[in-house]
Parts: structure tokens; C-alpha cells; sequence
């Protein structure tokens, strides 16, 4: 019959308490660290630019149902950028603006009313814009129904 001495002690159950204790004092620093991040908003009134993103999508889908596209033509060669809009929408007086953004330079950005002729078109010149990237937003209303059309233009030397 073997006897056991107490100066052959196994030392599994220190190992497993420890291991216990470990991954509890881990838990524990993650647990501080997640408390002590800070957690900013992108801006203040998300919220309400929640509720624009939204309508702006709105509008989008809107545009996007015409039965005709809003047309955004650029002849390089006339150096002359033609709006059209369907003759549906034409026929309700439509309102708006229309924005020009260099995304390179914020100080060319401008807007300019939309005043379409019979037609239903809107001619305007590149002439004097520089050459580059532009973005053209065109924001209308018609017939007391938002309209939202963007298009990306690159003008030539």
C-alpha cells in the first residue's frame, strides 16, 4: 500500500486558481478601459441631420422615379453645360438652385437660380470655370414635390 507524503503536493489546483484569477483581473482591466472611453457624437444635432439625410433620400428616389431623366448634358467643345428637365416637371413651374462644387477648392464653389427657358432647359457656360473635377448639384422643387439631381463633370483646358 502506497502512503503520500504532504511533500508530494500536486500543484494543479494553484494553477487553475491562478488562471481564474488572470482572467478575472483581465475581464476586469477591459471592463475599466471600456468605461473610461470616451464616446463623441460626430456632431451635436445628429438627430436632425438624420432626419435631412433622410428626406434628401426622399427626394432622390423621387427624382430617380421620373418617367424621363433630369438630363445634365456638358458640351466640351462649346464649352456650355445644358440642363433639361422632363416636360412633365416643366409644365408645374419648377423653383431651385443649382450648386457648383470643386471639391479641391471650397472658395469656387457657387450657386446660381434655376430659370429655365420654354423649353424646359437651363444653358449655362463652363468658360469661366477651371478646368478640373466639379460636382453639380441641382435642388428643385416642383409642383410642391422636392426634386434632388447630382451629376460629376470633368472640364477640359
Amino acid at each position: 500500500m502506497a502512503t503520500t507524503t504532504s511533500s508530494q503536493r500536486t500543484i494543479w489546483p494553484y494553477a487553475i486558481i491562478l488562471t481564474f484569477v488572470l482572467f478575472a483581473s483581465y475581464i476586469g482591466y477591459m471592463v475599466q478601459q471600456a468605461v473610461r472611453t470616451r464616446v463623441d457624437l460626430v456632431s451635436a444635432d445628429y438627430y436632425q441631420q438624420e432626419l435631412r439625410y433622410q428626406q434628401r433620400m426622399e427626394t432622390v428616389a423621387r427624382t430617380a422615379a421620373l418617367p424621363a431623366p433630369v438630363q445634365v448634358l456638358h458640351d466640351a467643345a462649346t464649352r456650355r453645360l445644358t440642363l433639361q428637365l422632363p416636360a412633365d416637371l416643366a409644365r408645374q413651374n419648377p423653383q431651385g438652385q443649382i450648386h457648383f462644387f470643386r471639391p479641391s477648392n471650397q472658395q469656387l464653389d457657387f450657386s446660381l437660380p434655376l430659370q429655365l427657358t420654354t423649353a424646359a432647359e437651363q444653358h449655362l457656360s463652363t468658360a469661366r470655370l477651371q478646368p478640373g473635377f466639379w460636382r453639380i448639384r441641382i435642388d428643385f422643387t416642383a409642383g410642391g414635390q422636392a426634386y434632388f439631381v447630382e451629376r460629376n463633370i470633368t472640364l477640359g483646358n
